[in-house]
Formats: structure tokens, sequence, C-alpha cells
């Protein structure tokens, strides 16, 4: 971006915000391999009225700007709930996009740096946002392979060569894999399935989205429960579940949506997968309106992948069998409408059992993603 002093501000004002939510569209333009965010998502994620992880997080939003251009952006987000379950005092940084200019990026950082350190935190953590729902970690391998899920991050190298000069080092990674749906399932999966359903599990299954909708408590309550060992989540409270839900439902294949429940009527497991849209996601360059959403759909019924993006089973039903029948289950669908490949979404390194489950298919661990922490007390 060429010589100049840089000047860092906050965003106050419709015009700014607006300049914050446009950058990664200008900065990725050229970057093939890079999906454009939903706008109209965007405008909802970074709107105090909208997003009630602004109601219980301090946050900030920077520009930078050279030469009267804005050439940066980064959010700054203390999660004091999280903080407080994990006796933790750590400020998180995200939504960081830069264009490759090393004096940018420390002008940004150190801003947040100073913010955090002023809010009495002693560490700077991401990228990472209100929770592990938001994007999380910059890209470190596989930066040729297109990226195809939403909520994640397809940064350029160099923003990882400008944290490790900067000091910051791994927190953890997360990993992404790539399944060949197999045709036919190996029978040992099908055998196993209906044994553990004979023991009065029921798998709901569903045609139409409004059916889904009478199941998106329990389905939340349960995510609460079992997600807390992943780093970064926070519980989820009622009003950031319908915002999650209502953003999501409306374009949701309920073909893909797979719950059981016990003799008890209690929901024990789940998995929720989606058509990939990234074909028209860059089609449309982000935005639904006016033919965008019509792109999306096209590309979800042209597709011949699909998408995990939830998915749990609960603690004290875990080594039971669940997992098979929610493989058998998702697994058919996804034959059924001729899908090839299946995408897993993020997994922690640390996550073994999962990892293995996911490798005895024949899965490639195709992409990875890192969160990096650096201490700034002084």
């Amino acid at each position: 971006m060429g010589t100049g002093e840089i000047t860092i501000k906050a965003v106050n004002s419709k015009k700014d915000l607006k300049q914050f939510i446009k950058l990664p569209y200008i900065i990725h333009k050229n970057h093939k391999e890079w999906l454009p965010p939903i706008l109209a998502d965007e405008w909802k994620v970074f709107d105090k009225n909208k997003n009630s992880g602004f109601e219980y997080c301090d946050t900030i939003l920077l520009l930078a700007e050279k030469q009267g251009e804005v050439v940066g952006r980064i959010m700054g987000i203390i999660n004091h709930n999280y903080n407080k379950s994990k006796n933790e005092q750590n400020a998180r940084f995200c939504y960081l996009e830069i264009y490759e200019d090393r004096d940018v990026f420390i002008s940004l950082i150190r801003a947040v740096e100073k913010w955090g350190r002023e809010k009495g935190m002693d560490h700077l953590v991401g990228p990472l946002g209100f929770s592990d729902k938001d994007p999380q970690g910059f890209l470190i391998s596989g930066f040729d392979d297109p990226m195809t899920v939403l909520i994640t991050n397809h940064s350029y190298k160099y923003m990882v060569d400008f944290m490790v000069d900067d000091g910051y080092i791994k927190k953890l990674d997360l990993v992404q894999y790539r399944i060949p749906i197999p045709d036919p399932l190996p029978e040992i999966y099908s055998m196993i399935a209906q044994r553990v359903l004979s023991r009065g599990y029921t798998v709901k299954e569903f045609t139409k989205t409004k059916d889904i909708r009478p199941h998106v408590v329990p389905v939340f309550q349960l995510i609460n429960e079992t997600y807390q060992h992943i780093y970064g989540f926070a519980a989820l409270t009622d009003e950031e579940a319908k915002e999650f839900s209502n953003r999501f439902l409306p374009i949701l294949n309920p073909n893909f949506a797979k719950l059981i429940y016990d003799e008890n009527g209690e929901l024990v497991a789940f998995i929720v997968g989606m058509p990939d849209m990234s074909k028209g996601l860059r089609a449309s360059k982000g935005k639904l309106y006016p033919f965008g959403f019509i792109q999306l759909l096209w590309s979800m019924r042209k597709t011949d992948q699909l998408n995990l993006l939830l998915g749990c089973i609960k603690e004290n039903k875990r080594n039971r069998g669940l997992d098979t029948v929610l493989a058998v289950k998702i697994f058919n669908s996804a034959k059924s409408a001729n899908f090839k490949i299946m995408d897993t979404h993020l997994i922690m390194e640390s996550n073994t059992k999962m990892r293995a489950e996911y490798e005895r298919l024949c899965a490639e661990m195709y992409k990875r993603y890192r969160i990096y922490i650096k201490p700034i007390v002084k």
C-alpha cells in the first residue's frame, strides 16, 4: 500500500461501520479461494441491537487509514461470561483484515493489545469472536483449496507470518476434513445402528423446515450442555440461540437434520448438515438481493457436497453407538441426494476420538487453522 502515516480510529458511525463491513470484499476481490460472507448477515453481526453478544461483552471496532484510504480493520472482544467460567483474563481479537502491510498489522494489533490491557486483561487471543460460532483461527495450511464453509477464515499466508514475527504463539489448532461418502455404507454400521435403535431410541427426520422449529430449544440446551469442553465456547443465551436459528433455518434443508430422542422423550443426540452453497455465494458476491438468493438456492441444488454444521451427543449417552446411528442416517440422506463428499467443518486438533472416526472413513484433512495467544501485560 506504499508509505504514509497510519491512523487508527474507532468505528463510531454508520459510515465507519459500512467501511468496516465492506473492507474484506475489497481486500479479497481477486482472492479466488476466499468465500464472501452473506452481506446481510454481516450487518446483523455488528449491530448491537441484533447481536446479543454485545450485551455481555466489551467490544471495540477499529479501522486503519493510510493516505485517506481504509487499509485495515480489527475487532476487540472481552467475553466476561467465558472469562469468568474459565478463570481467564483474556481479550480476543477477530475480524482482522489487512493488505500485505506489516505496519498496518502492528498498528491494529497494538491498539487492541492496549485496549485489552487497559481493561485489566493479561493475554490477547485470536482470531476468536463472541463464541466458537464466529469465524476463528487463521488458515495455516490448505491455502490452495477453496473455502466452502461460511464461518471460517480463508486468510492470506502473510497473516500467519505477521502473527509469528510479532511473538504470537499457538494456542490451539482446528482441522477440517473432507469425507468421501461411502457407497455402500459398510454393513457393520447398519447392524450397529439397528441394535442401538432397538434399545428405545427414536430418530426424528424431517421434510419441512417448520417441523424443526419445535426442536430448536432442546437442540440449543444440548449444545450448551455438551460444548463446554470446546475452546472459546460460552453457553448461548436464549436470545443468541434464537438469533442463530433465525440465521440458518431459512436456508436449511430439513432432510439433513437428524435428532435422536431416548425412551423418556429427551433429546440425546443430533446432527445438522447443509448442502454446500459456496459457488452461489461467489457468484452473488455475498449479496442476497436482488438475485443472490436464487444463486444460493441453485448452487445448493447442484452441489455434490454436504457440509456439517452442528452435532453432539449427550455426555452420559456417549460410547453407546448413537454416533453410528447419526452417521447411517446422514450418509443415507446424502446418498439419496447424490452427494459425493461431506465436509466436517472445524474440529479441535485434540479431539482425537472424532478425528479417528472420520479417518476410518478415509477422510482427508485438507485445512488447518490456528488460534494464537500472547501476553499483553507489560
